[in-house]
């Protein structure tokens, strides 16, 4: 009967590391969606073209990112403006702007266009 219980105590305590040890895990693998994200879909070419972008998220159903190409510099310099939304926001929960060089692309608009970068 002793052992019958130190048994059952033992399997529950190890029920229960084990269920700890699955939500910890869990947990981890949580990705939390931001805009570095937008930031590496927008490499995924060399041409850049002026203008904007607004992409929907397969993985995440709830989010978009909206990318703003302008030429920094008259040299192949593009400002990237990356913004992303939740779905029913209507101010960005995340923002980011990078800097990319592309000599490919080309200048749509004329010299005033071009934004002198600080």
């Amino acid at each position: 009967m002793i052992a019958c219980g130190i048994f059952f105590i033992a399997v529950f305590a190890i029920l229960a590391l084990v269920s700890n040890t699955l939500r910890n895990a869990r947990a981890l693998r949580h990705v939390a969606v931001d805009a570095g994200m937008g930031a590496a879909y927008s490499m995924r070419t060399n041409l850049l073209y002026e203008g904007s972008e607004t992409v929907e998220l397969e993985a995440y159903p709830d989010y978009r990112w909206e990318l703003n190409y302008t030429p920094a510099e008259s040299n192949g310099l593009w400002q990237v403006d990356i913004a992303l939304f939740r779905r029913g926001a209507g101010k960005p929960i995340d923002t980011m702007s990078i800097l990319r060089f592309s000599a490919e692309s080309k200048v749509e608009s004329g010299p005033s266009g071009i934004h002198q970068f600080p």
